[in-house]
């Protein structure tokens, strides 16, 4: 199946844009909504090391995703174990808590540190964040051929999402499509800091995707990086045109780990 939606792109701009993990109001992204095509990933079996994402059934343990203290004692050692066996990489380490976000149609949106959906395609690093990330996590005493950071991504809400994830086929995309930006996180009672990310310019030859009605017990991993096969994958945020208006309002979660290959 395939439905058209709107993908909101970054305008190429004389400027390098920023935006903020909480207060919006201070982004500069200027933001260029087009229709496209969106084909449902569930016919396609895409693959991690091609399309650069892939849908996979994980039950977990976890039986609230909305506890903090859940998400670290047991969903970070599922993420490992589930990558590891996607992946085959030597060792695998989680960057960083759950990230939970939510549908503008919740109250939890924006009432928590970076819980609102991402409303503009983006890469979540660049190639040069992520080659100073990968290397500050690497075990000391390891020789390194790859490295990969990847998002697992879990709607734990119930279908269908209002605000499904749409994903971009890393072979479609160009590295003239890559906008470089800055990610800020500006949380209460914390200074800002940030890094260097991808926004994406809008080509027609951009393939993107969505799996529909995602349950709790899939997952989607995708790619954000691979020193190896250079397929990062843009997403995004989007609204469904086919669902109803009463819909109950999307909530996922969204785990980050970094993937290293030995020599």
């Amino acid at each position: 199946m395939t439905i058209d939606a709107i993908i909101n792109y970054a305008a190429r701009t004389d400027f390098r844009q920023r935006y903020y993990a909480n207060d919006h109001s201070k982004d500069t992204v200027v933001v260029e909504g087009r229709l496209m095509p969106l084909i449902d990933a569930r016919a396609c079996a895409p693959n991690l090391d091609k399309e650069g994402f892939k849908l996979v059934h994980h039950a977990s343990a976890v039986t609230d995703f909305t506890d903090r203290a859940q998400i670290a004692a047991i969903h970070a050692d599922e993420i490992i174990a589930l990558l590891k066996a996607e992946t085959g990489a030597d060792m695998l380490i989680v960057s960083g808590p759950g990230i939970l976000r939510f549908s503008e149609k919740s109250a939890e949106a924006g009432a928590h540190n970076n819980s609102m959906p991402a409303r503009f395609a983006h890469i979540d690093t660049s190639a040069e964040t992520a080659r100073g990330f990968a290397q500050a996590s690497q075990p000391e005493g390891t020789k390194v051929r790859r490295y990969a950071h990847y998002n697992v991504w879990r709607s734990f809400s119930g279908p269908p999402q209002d605000v499904p994830l749409a994903l971009c086929d890393a072979r479609s995309v160009s590295a003239d499509d890559l906008l470089i930006a800055d990610a800020l996180f500006d949380e209460a009672g914390k200074p800002d800091w940030g890094f260097e990310s991808y926004l994406i310019a809008h080509d027609d030859a951009h393939r993107w995707h969505w799996f529909s009605d995602m349950a709790i017990d899939e997952a989607l991993i995708f790619k954000t990086s691979d020193s190896e096969y250079q397929n990062p994958v843009p997403h995004v945020a989007f609204d469904h045109p086919q669902v109803p208006e009463d819909c109950h309002p999307r909530a996922s979660v969204e785990m980050r780990a970094v993937a290293y290959w030995y020599d």
